[in-house]
């Protein structure tokens, strides 16, 4: 992928994160009971916020979402460490975070067809 051109290429960054979550998520609540199962979540925003601090030009091919186990959670029994209300809350917050950035995408292009049509 080329360096970042704009906003639009980080929100468009952060709408595929969001969508590897959600799946992430789904995942986790099918596996609820699943013995030995853990967890699994998408790292995204932490790589982000370290490309975008570095003061350097903005390549998100090294910025992709990852997913991995964060193992922070507590284990059962059945060595399963899935919680369904916890799941829940990262639903609502993904969920959240997707509409805010479709949103934010969608007022740029209006913009974009705004400035198109009035020079036009």
């Amino acid at each position: 992928m080329p360096p970042v051109t704009g906003i639009t290429d980080l929100l468009e960054a952060g709408i595929k994160a969001e969508c590897l979550r959600q799946k992430a998520i789904a995942g986790n609540v099918a596996n609820l009971e699943t013995p030995g199962y853990r967890r699994i979540d998408v790292k995204f925003e932490e790589l982000l916020a370290r490309v975008l601090d570095s003061g350097d030009e903005v390549d998100l091919e090294g910025t992709r979402p990852e997913l991995y186990q964060p193992k922070n959670t507590l284990v059962k029994s059945n060595g399963n460490d899935v919680n369904l209300e916890i799941e829940m809350g990262a639903l609502i917050k993904n969920s959240l975070r997707h509409t805010a950035y479709v949103r934010i995408l969608q007022k740029k292009f209006s913009q974009i067809e705004a400035a198109i049509s009035t020079s036009g």
